[in-house]
């Protein structure tokens, strides 16, 4: 356990039940954390993959889930040969919900021309709200309002923006309820109950078979009862649950931090919070966890909290508070230079708080390991998926650029050998671009939160290593009956052709991000709005 700071050094704010230390939490390298499980592999799962979370796992990007194709979910059914039974909701038009920051970037550079400074002009303001109006109309009055009919609940159940309270309880009775009749608004043209509405094309089909509404939980145990091909046993083959980040996002978003207190579990008071006291995300957990297990699943995998002050969108200034330190003394906005920040106007959060967060989130996940080491003990086969450890091993600003900064265990993740050969090197940093192509980034999308394609590569790579190398689940070829041998290698060709922002990205994101700040300055911080 790291020695707690001095009162001194803390955030005054901070909640007792916090345990900031000077030192970050260190990942765990074994999914079994050293303890064996007998498992039974009778039969053939009929649902061989599901998955729960949120906006990671969903498939967002940008500013909007609209690929759901290529999200990682997505990505290891492909490897898995299953891709033709994976079963997942499909955001076609006008870029996905609520929207779709490429989308409008392009359409103004096909309008206005790829220069850098287009955006400087009042017809882009003209254009940009042009494009959101017709967004606004087509998901809230046109062919998107509809929720399509699928056969079958999905098996990618993961909902962009849920934490772990939303995951517990909401259902899709709950969100028609929710929906109102949409107004055209003159300036906040943003698609109302944007959520709502990409929630029910994941959970509109989720019903037991009386017809009443699940949960994501409760349609992941109905999968689960569907048994195996040759007859009773555990309907999912292997269940990955990756909730909690935003328990803990919505301070970097907002840039506010305001600790959880009563009502944290309650759907309508628990907005006002923006991050999780770490004994109510226990607390929280425990109920999670509770649910996994009612699930018939084979093998569970687990997955911890990244550290969301490492996501681009928020970007240190000034010098590191001290040498050897990870944090910067504030975090604001990426195209707020260090010369430029003004911390009397510009919004920010400080470096106290940052580390505060990143503290409240090592305990997250020491509750999540100890679930799954409970679990474990119980003679259960789960699994701990190091996502935070996956995250930190990529942050370019907080260890690759500061040797100082790297505590002892960590080690920089190797990049794929297709991704090693891009130039530049992806990195973590906000994305830019230029006449001449990408000039830094590509890890993360536009929206400074999620990640690009190739970013969600990485995520289905490593979770395949847990399937494959750990929980001994077969992968097979395109036919869905040929067995693959040797290690399982995610197809990064195919997902560098087919993420447009590393295989051909908009010529306008200068390094200096003066177009985002642009978009989100004139559409009244549209990027907090997009993402809260």
């Amino acid at each position: 356990m790291a020695e707690r700071l001095p009162e001194s050094m803390l955030d005054p704010d901070t909640p007792e039940s916090v345990e900031v230390t000077d030192s970050p939490r260190r990942p765990v390298e074994d999914p079994t954390l050293g303890i064996e499980v007998e498992v039974s592999s009778e039969g053939r799962p009929r649902n061989r993959l599901v998955t729960i979370g949120d906006s990671l796992t969903h498939g967002f990007q940008s500013g909007a889930i609209y690929n759901t194709d290529i999200s990682w979910p997505a990505i290891v059914a492909r490897e898995m040969g299953w891709q033709w039974f994976f079963r997942y909701p499909s955001y076609f038009g006008y870029g996905g919900l609520p929207l779709n920051l490429e989308f409008l970037i392009r359409g103004l550079e096909e309008r206005l021309g790829d220069t850098t400074s287009w955006w400087e002009a009042p017809l882009a303001l003209f254009r940009a709200r042009q494009f959101m109006d017709d967004v606004e109309d087509y998901w809230e009055r046109g062919a998107g309002s509809s929720v399509p009919r699928i056969k079958g609940i999905n098996h990618n159940l993961a909902i962009y923006g849920w934490d772990l309270r939303d995951t517990l309880v909401r259902t899709s009775q709950m969100l028609e309820a929710q929906i109102h009749e949409p107004t055209d608004h003159l300036f906040k043209q943003i698609v109302e109950n944007a959520n709502e509405r990409a929630a029910l094309r994941v959970l509109k089909s989720a019903q037991d078979k009386n017809g009443k509404s699940l949960t994501p939980f409760g349609a992941a145990a109905q999968l689960g009862e569907e048994g195996t091909d040759e007859g009773e046993g555990d309907g999912i083959e292997t269940l990955i649950v990756l909730l909690g980040a935003n328990n803990a996002l919505p301070s970097m978003l907002s840039l506010r931090v305001v600790w959880s207190e009563d009502g944290y579990d309650d759907l309508e008071q628990k907005s006002r919070f923006t991050v999780w006291n770490p004994d109510h995300f226990q607390s929280e957990l425990d109920l999670v966890v509770e649910e996994i297990s009612k699930i018939k699943a084979r093998h569970v995998i687990l997955g911890t909290v990244p550290h969301v002050t490492i996501a681009p969108i928020a970007r240190g200034v000034g010098s590191k508070v001290r040498k050897g330190s990870r944090y910067f003394p504030f975090y604001t906005r990426p195209w707020i230079s260090t010369e430029d920040f003004d911390a009397k106007n510009d919004p920010h959060i400080t470096g106290q708080q940052a580390r505060a967060i990143d503290s409240a989130i090592d305990q997250y996940n020491d509750a999540i390991t100890k679930a799954v080491e409970t679990a474990r003990n119980d003679g259960l086969d789960w699994y701990l998926f190091e996502m935070a450890g996956l995250l930190d091993r990529l942050a370019a600003r907080r260890y690759i650029d500061d040797p100082q900064a790297r505590p002892e265990w960590w080690r920089r993740y190797e990049l794929p050998p297709e991704l090693k050969a891009l130039s530049p090197e992806p990195d973590s940093r906000f994305f830019a671009a230029g006449p001449g192509g990408r000039t830094q980034g590509g890890l993360f999308s536009l929206d400074g939160v999620h990640p690009t394609t190739i970013g969600y590569g990485i995520l289905a790579q490593e979770l395949i290593d847990v399937m494959q190398q750990r929980a001994g689940v077969e992968f097979y070829l395109g036919d869905g009956k040929t067995k693959r041998t040797g290690p399982v290698r995610v197809d990064f060709g195919r997902l560098i052709s087919r993420d447009t922002l590393i295989s051909d990205p908009p010529r306008s994101l200068t390094s200096d991000m003066g177009l985002i700040g642009w978009v989100d300055e004139v559409l009244d911080g549209i990027l907090a709005r997009l993402l809260l």
